[in-house]
């Protein structure tokens, strides 16, 4: 019997042989094969990094074609095997997104499907009209300015946080902000109501009750504090004036307020003409602070009101140098010497409107 399967093997040594030859290839084959998804999935895939926005509604394509546009992929085969395997054509999720060295297919696709957008920062300062809000923030965001204005611009929603149209510029207040590009426009109106909340704290409210002011009027003042200097150093005798000129019960007559009513703040120099408008903008007219703020003013112009300098100054008039500094004075005997050097520079430098 043992002879017999001696003679066998003998017989063909071989068929044998080739077995094992086979045998051999497929374990590499298969190792080779295991060790290409290993890479598909696990090697870093990231060429350049960048970042691409996916829109609502898009397809696989059009996330691919965002990825070649931006140059991101390393190798894109490998990408797309892992995304149809964890099936995420089935769940593009729309957002900004943003790819750094080191990631993985794996790690793309995970994030991708995932919906974890990195968040945008939203700047915005030097902005009079809520048109131009929306025409900035709509740069951060999906909705387009036309989508943003239509909602800041409705008196339902206006009401809903406690403004009207005139003072809901004041709930904004500029600075930096972290959301998402799928930020919608109740998403950013309600965000800006939590900030100006948080911002108007217990120790500012007080500030602005020790001026007889509400926070709305600080910022209204402060607004026009904003337009009259460029000069931070300056913002605190600013607001001192108009606070002294509010106290008093004097007209504000503060031009910026004016051109704030003729909707054209490039006048440079304001005109008896311009002083006739009939608007409750018009403090040439009207007395007191105007219905709310003509600009959004920088912290920096709130904190000027808050912190107000502690002078006598009821008149102020630029400088006739053009330093964008201004003279201030208590009577207006001596306002009229300053206004009249103002005016023989605008003269001489042929400044006629």
């Amino acid at each position: 019997m043992e002879l017999n399967t001696r003679n066998r093997l003998m017989l063909f040594p071989k068929l044998n042989k080739l077995i094992i030859v086979i045998f051999a290839i497929a374990f590499v084959a298969v190792g080779l094969y295991g060790y290409r998804l290993f890479n598909y999935i696990f090697e870093e895939n990231v060429k350049s990094p960048g970042s691409i926005t996916i829109p609502y509604d898009a397809s696989f394509e059009q996330v691919l074609d965002s990825l070649r546009k931006m140059d991101i992929l390393e190798n894109e085969k490998a990408f797309k095997w892992v995304a149809n395997k964890k099936d995420y054509p089935a769940f593009i999720k729309p957002g900004k997104y943003i790819f750094d060295k080191g990631m993985n297919s794996n790690s793309l696709v995970n994030m991708l499907k995932a919906g974890n957008q990195k968040p945008i920062t939203i700047t915005f300062n030097n902005l009079r009209f809520m048109e131009d809000l929306a025409g900035k923030v709509s740069k951060y965001i999906e909705p387009d300015s036309a989508e943003l204005i239509a909602y800041l611009d409705s008196a339902s929603i206006m009401e809903q946080y406690g403004f009207d149209k005139p003072s809901f510029h004041a709930m904004f207040i500029p600075n930096s902000y972290e959301m998402y590009w799928t930020t919608t426009p109740e998403q950013f109106v309600s965000r800006m109501h939590a900030e100006y909340n948080r911002f108007w704290n217990a120790k500012r409210l007080a500030e602005a009750d020790s001026l007889g002011l509400t926070p709305v009027q600080v910022i209204t003042l402060a607004s026009i504090v904003q337009e009259e200097t460029i000069k931070p150093d300056e913002k605190p005798i600013v607001a001192g004036l108009y606070l002294n000129r509010i106290h008093k019960g004097m007209l504000l007559q503060a031009d910026p307020t004016v051109k704030f009513a003729l909707g054209d703040f490039g006048i440079k120099r304001i005109l008896t003409r311009h002083l006739e408008i009939d608007s409750p903008y018009n403090t040439y007219k009207f007395a007191g602070l105007p219905p709310g703020p003509i600009n959004f003013p920088e912290v920096s112009s709130i904190e000027a009101v808050l912190h107000a300098d502690n002078n006598k100054y009821l008149y102020m008039c630029a400088r006739e140098d053009f330093s964008g500094y201004h003279n201030f004075a208590r009577t207006l005997a001596q306002h009229n010497a300053n206004a009249a050097k103002y005016r023989n520079a605008l003269n001489e430098n042929k400044i006629f409107e």
